[in-house]
């Protein structure tokens, strides 16, 4: 049976679907064994058997147990199932995302557990990038993440700022392609970026769009340079924000989500992290037309072949500790 086939469509249906700990085991088994337990994950054999009484599997040719969680990003966690599935279904469907401290509550975990999941999770949505290079009309839009120089003391704002954008804060870069192949607008690239300059923007706009396109950005001067490979159309905000279909208000909704969530709910984002927030918006801005049902569905489709160490996640292994 498929896993469409017996879903929750309400937070309400996922909280009692998944509070079965057989119902929440045969939904991941579902998604990662659609066919069934074929294969033992670590020597591939073909001689399986499944252990109800510890709802694990046991392969009888290299003797290992595995279970459900294996291959997926919920590999070696502690944490059951039925505390897993509910908290995609919440970082999913939250429209400003939602707190480590706040999952923490719900499912009743630490809040260190929290955070870490929350990141795990992050990378399930995570898209990876398309098949092809975006065509057709494309928004192109930069901003910062990071503190407003109105909250900053006066001394500490004249050390920040210098030129566009304090140097406290971050510069995220991103595309958003009009009239996808669902007939909606959806963002194909959203990425921290060293700063705004042109080496920085115009070669990210050559590596992901079609020339020849139509490309619509702000008056910037960093994309000055497109108009001999693209179709480049310029706003100029300080005049008007559309002038027919030039403008860059759906990467300007984007961001304006993005930021929202990040003040209301996370406050304060490391940039060591912050493309996970951005993948993270990136799906569900993306998955908007969908139902919560749905939304679930699609997100948990991508928790399967990706893991996520609490050493990677911390920097730990980058560092050699």
């Amino acid at each position: 049976m498929d896993a469409s086939n017996a879903s929750p469509a309400s937070l309400l249906e996922a909280v009692t679907f998944f509070s079965d700990p057989d119902t929440s085991l045969a939904f991941v088994a579902r998604l990662r064994w659609p066919d069934g337990v074929v294969k033992c994950p670590r020597c591939e054999a073909a001689e399986a058997t499944f252990l109800s009484t510890r709802r694990l599997w046991k392969c009888r040719a290299c003797k290992k147990q595995f279970s459900a969680k294996v291959g997926t990003i919920f590999e070696d966690s502690p944490l059951p199932l039925e505390k897993w599935l509910p908290a995609l279904w919440l970082v999913v469907n939250c429209k400003n995302g939602i707190s480590s401290y706040e999952l923490a509550r719900a499912l009743k975990v630490s809040q260190r557990a929290a955070w870490f999941m929350g990141h795990r999770l992050r990378l399930a949505v995570q898209s990876g990038g398309g098949l092809g290079k975006i065509s057709g009309e494309v928004e192109v839009d930069e901003t910062f993440i990071g503190g407003k120089a109105r909250f900053m003391h006066k001394s500490k704002r004249a050390e920040k700022i210098t030129g566009r954008g304090p140097m406290g804060k971050t510069a995220v870069m991103g595309l958003l392609e009009r009239h996808g192949e669902d007939g909606h607008s959806a963002i194909k690239v959203a990425k921290v970026v060293p700063n705004t300059k042109r080496k920085s923007l115009s070669p990210e706009v050559r590596q992901h769009v079609e020339e020849g396109s139509e490309v619509f950005t702000d008056t910037l001067k960093s994309y000055d340079d497109l108009g001999a490979e693209y179709v480049h159309g310029v706003i100029n905000h300080a005049e008007k924000y559309v002038a027919g279909k030039i403008h860059t208000n759906g990467m300007e909704n984007f961001w304006s989500l993005l930021k929202r969530g990040i003040k209301g709910t996370y406050v304060s984002v490391e940039p060591f992290h912050l493309f996970r927030y951005l993948d993270e918006q990136t799906f569900r801005f993306n998955n908007r037309k969908m139902t919560d049902g749905m939304r679930f569905l699609r997100a948990a489709a991508g928790i399967i072949g990706k893991r996520l160490t609490y050493a990677a996640l911390t920097g730990a292994e980058v560092a050699g500790t």
